[in-house]
Parts: structure tokens; C-alpha cells; sequence
């Protein structure tokens, strides 16, 4: 098994759901299982690097809050959008021979 594969796949999966989720309802949905998941998948990835001073490093895990505001339902699913999508970016890296 190809970690790194699995995890890209994992991390696209949880972009769709987080989509099909907020597109739902305005607020009336959680945030704090798809941080988590995030948080699990994040830890996953740090696997892969070996260096400290990698870039990886740059990459924290998220606050598994559940705000009750739509809107800040809405900052906590950006935030997971844009690391996530990093994330995948970097994993995608390494399947091209670049650097970690």
C-alpha cells in the first residue's frame, strides 16, 4: 500500500464531503468531525518526513472547535479547504521525486 497515495485520496474524499456537507444548509451542520479528520490525516503525513526542518513543518494541526456562528462555520471550513489542499499538494510533490 502507498501511504502517501492513500492519504491524497483521503484528503480529496474529505474535501467532497466537507462540499456536499456546507452546501446542505447555511450553519446547521458541524465542523469539528472534518478538523478532526483532518488533525488524523495531518499526523499520517508528518510520517513520511523524516527531516525536522522539512516542510511539513509548516503545516499545524487545526482547532476542533464547532462554532455556532454560519459564518465562522464557514472560517473553520475554509481553513480546513486551504490546508487540506496543501497538504495534497506537498504528498503530490513527493510521488514526483521533489524534495521533501
Amino acid at each position: 500500500m502507498d501511504t502517501r497515495k492513500t492519504l491524497v485520496s483521503m484528503l480529496q474524499q474529505l474535501l467532497k464531503e466537507m462540499e456536499i456537507v456546507s452546501s446542505q444548509g447555511s450553519g446547521y451542520y458541524t465542523c469539528a468531525p472534518f478538523a478532526q479528520r483532518y488533525n488524523k490525516l495531518l499526523g499520517q503525513a508528518r510520517l513520511l518526513f523524516t527531516g525536522s526542518d522539512s516542510i511539513i513543518g509548516t503545516f499545524e494541526p487545526l482547532v476542533e472547535s464547532d462554532p455556532k456562528d454560519p459564518a465562522d462555520k464557514g472560517k473553520v471550513l475554509l481553513a480546513i479547504r486551504v490546508e487540506s489542499s496543501q497538504l495534497i499538494t506537498l504528498l503530490q510533490s513527493l510521488g514526483e521525486g521533489a524534495d521533501a
